[in-house]
């Protein structure tokens, strides 16, 4: 039987496997991140030289590779920190958009709600223009109450006759002495007649707004001359009159 002697010694790898063995290593260096670059670098040789172990090559990094590789980790912790910024950035952007939207969609309902108290707040005279030609609790036998329980407008047949204020008409016809009459409910409870009309213009249950043109001024009923009859009462029935010109100047109406 043959034996192969032992020497006690490795053999000494060639050239071919000591350049094999050196790129394995760095191959594997840059698979796990730890050179990046280093496949890259033109002196390589020169730089990464490879020590024996007896069993198997060692890379040896040099400084300026070293350097490279902390320059590369500050440029990717660099870049981490920029990347972390711009999220913070756009996220601190969506929350000052979501912010002035909805400041926006509160400045929008509160101006709606202004608005709305304006209009039903709003009361304006029912003649435009007019004045009043007979005051509240005038007397006279052509009253069938002995007194005046409205005031009149001056204003010739066929005169735009529109409502003080907001609400829903609750009466639209004839009204005995007061000739063809309107009555509507207010928003604010009270109750408002416009009587003596040549033509009505609206319907019960119609709603009305401040300055709507509800009918025409004429001369129906019990009357001398064509005017508006205008009252303000606490109810709708005739009885519950108050005085019309300081309700309409106390909703700040000038007269």
């Amino acid at each position: 039987m043959a034996f192969t002697r032992a020497t006690g010694k490795h053999r000494r790898p060639s050239r071919m496997q000591r350049t094999t063995a050196r790129a394995a290593g760095v191959a594997a260096l840059t698979t796990t991140g730890v050179v990046g670059t280093l496949a890259a670098a033109p002196a390589l040789a020169a730089e990464v030289p490879a020590e024996q172990t007896g069993l198997t090559p060692v890379i040896t990094i040099g400084d300026s590779v070293a350097d490279q590789i902390d320059a590369q980790a500050a440029a990717q912790q660099q870049a981490a920190v920029e990347a972390e910024a711009k999220k913070e950035a756009e996220e601190a952007a969506r929350k000052r958009a979501a912010e002035a939207a909805e400041e926006a969609r509160e400045a929008k309902e509160r101006a709606a709600r202004e608005a709305e108290r304006k209009r039903l707040n709003t009361f304006v005279s029912p003649i435009s223009g007019s004045y009043v030609s007979t005051s509240y609790k005038a007397g006279g036998a052509v009253w069938s109450s002995g007194s005046h329980t409205g005031i009149d407008f001056h204003a010739s047949s066929g005169t735009s006759v529109h409502s003080v204020g907001t609400g829903t008409v609750v009466e639209a016809g004839w009204g005995g002495a007061y000739g063809n009459q309107i009555v509507i409910r207010m928003h604010d409870g009270t109750y408002t007649q416009y009587g003596h009309l040549s033509s009505i213009g609206v319907a019960v249950g119609q709603s009305v707004t401040p300055g709507q043109q509800i009918g025409l001024s004429g001369a129906t009923g019990n009357v001398t001359g064509a005017h508006l009859h205008f009252e303000a009462r606490t109810t709708a029935e005739y009885g519950s009159d108050i005085d019309p010109l300081f309700y309409l100047r106390s909703h700040g109406v000038s007269l």
